[in-house]
């Protein structure tokens, strides 16, 4: 009997001990059904709010605004053309347009004005200002006004339409202009506080604040684009005045809005104004190198055929025949990787530093070709927008006609169709749209090859003439393009 007792007793120790261990491997483990699992999210410590405090701009804006100046110009206007400024409900083709027409025939002859504002800043203690070209773009008298309200005549130094950028000087023997410092636009970092001073819609000296929202934005403004973003309030009459850090030092220039968006505005980055100034003042324009190609961003999937790790550079599509790059042995598909020491991370950044050197600059070009670099060496030219604007280099073996549309055409000659790969093509090539035209109101673009026109095939600026011989005033003309290679139709109205 005693040894039953034992055997159970033991048999009772035996479980009673497994629960417990049982019981502290479960504890230990967290296999209790109960456990709660833990977050796949990080928290925060637990930590009371720090209440952050705006910084003032008082002291700043009592320093900065009085070198700000509003920008005034003037255009004079022949009476008897304003009627290109009014327009029937109906259209070009209204009826009351010839009634608007007969009506201010009748006018004298004598010149209206035509006025814009704009904005400014002073650089030098003898009154040169900067703005942005738009503001005085074909301006026949400027004015510029103080904060005092003090106002002079100011006369155009230089320009440059590339960049957006003017120097102006006030006709004034003065010496103690009040003067913006100059800052560094590199050192600005995304977060930055900056603030803008300038004339909105008239109200002189304005003063807005924001950050720095991106930098090098990129928004089809020019060949150089490389904008500084902010979303401190710039609107219409802000255009070429100064965004400021809080030093008070000028970063950029104020020059675009985002019409459809609040709180999106660009500034040119002070550093670029700085590099062409001094041309501006003893030239009165800015020169620039040329190498002569036509390129494209390289794609990841363009990268991974020719054998490149990374996408990067820019790849030519096309080499202007007798220019730098033709010169060098640069050929279409290579991807440009290098100019000089400067690497090239995409298109728009070799178009910026090739417009940073000047003409008769010594440059290597290192390119990706055929799975390897390539080390070319060549001289550039100046950079002549006209040649741009009308593929420029092609040689001139036919004539240039500019029709009623306002369609600068060239016959498709052997050295053009060579250059494009049209051997076999026929069609006439669209070099240059005028601003003014019919054209330019429609889809027509630059390098387009116009096929047909009214019905009619054109293979040369003949055929395309008599083709449009018949086509009377207000008459729209379908036309049949091809771009890259893509057929499209495009209706264009005569004027």
């Amino acid at each position: 009997m005693k040894r039953k007792i034992s055997l159970v007793g033991l048999l009772v120790m035996v479980a009673v001990c497994s629960a417990l261990v049982g019981m502290f491997i479960s504890t230990s483990l967290s296999l209790s059904p109960h456990s709660e699992a833990l977050p796949f999210w990080r928290d925060g410590a637990s930590t009371s709010t720090v209440h952050v405090v705006m910084p003032s701009l008082s002291t700043l804006a009592k320093s900065t605004s009085p070198t700000v100046v509003n920008v005034r110009t003037a255009n004079k206007i022949p009476a008897r053309e304003l009627y290109r400024h009014f327009e029937g409900p109906g259209g070009e083709n209204d009826w009351f347009n010839e009634f608007f027409q007969k009506f201010f025939d009748k006018l004298p002859e004598k010149d209206l004005k035509q006025k814009s504002l704009g904005s400014g800043f002073i650089i030098s203690r003898d009154g040169y200002v900067l703005t942005n070209n738009h503001v005085i773009r074909e301006a026949d008298e400027i004015f510029v006004s103080l904060s005092d309200n003090e106002e002079y005549k100011a006369a155009l130094v230089g320009k440059d339409d590339n960049t957006d950028i003017a120097l102006i000087k006030i006709e004034s023997d003065r010496k103690d202009f009040p003067v913006s410092v100059l800052g560094d636009s590199d050192m600005l970092e995304i977060g930055d506080w900056v603030f803008a001073i300038g004339n909105p819609f008239g109200f002189g000296h304005t003063l807005t604040q924001g950050i720095v929202s991106a930098k090098a934005r990129v928004i089809g403004a020019g060949p150089y684009d490389s904008f500084i973003q902010t979303d401190a309030a710039i609107n219409p009459g802000n255009s070429g005045g100064p965004l400021m850090n809080m030093d008070g030092q000028v970063v950029g220039i104020n020059t675009a809005i985002v019409s459809s968006g609040n709180g999106i505005g660009f500034a040119i980055p002070i550093n670029m104004v700085k590099d062409i100034l001094p041309e501006l003042k003893d030239k009165g324009e800015v020169t620039r190198g040329w190498l002569g190609v036509a390129i494209q961003e390289v794609t990841p999937e363009i990268a991974r055929a020719v054998g490149l790790d990374n996408p990067a550079g820019a790849m030519v599509t096309m080499i202007y025949s007798g220019d730098p790059a033709d010169r060098a042995g640069v050929k279409p598909g290579d991807i440009i990787l290098r100019i000089n020491s400067q690497d090239i991370d995409d298109p728009h950044g070799l178009t910026r530093y090739i417009g940073s050197l000047k003409p008769d600059s010594k440059v290597e070009i290192v390119v990706w070709r055929e799975s390897r670099k390539l080390s070319l060496e060549t001289r550039l030219k100046k950079r002549i927008e006209e040649n741009i604007a009308s593929l420029g280099q092609i040689p001139d073996e036919s004539e240039e006609i500019k029709d009623r549309f306002g369609i600068v055409l060239k016959d498709l000659t052997p050295d053009v169709k060579r250059q494009f790969n049209l051997e076999d093509a026929g069609g006439i090539l669209v070099i240059d749209i005028d601003p003014n035209g019919s054209a330019a109101k429609s889809r027509l673009e630059k390098m387009d090859i116009i096929k047909e026109a009214g019905g009619s095939r054109v293979d040369n600026i003949e055929e395309y003439l008599k083709a449009m011989k018949g086509v009377r005033k207000g008459q729209a003309v379908l036309m049949l393009v091809h771009r890259d290679s893509r057929p499209m139709y495009i209706a264009v109205d005569a004027q």
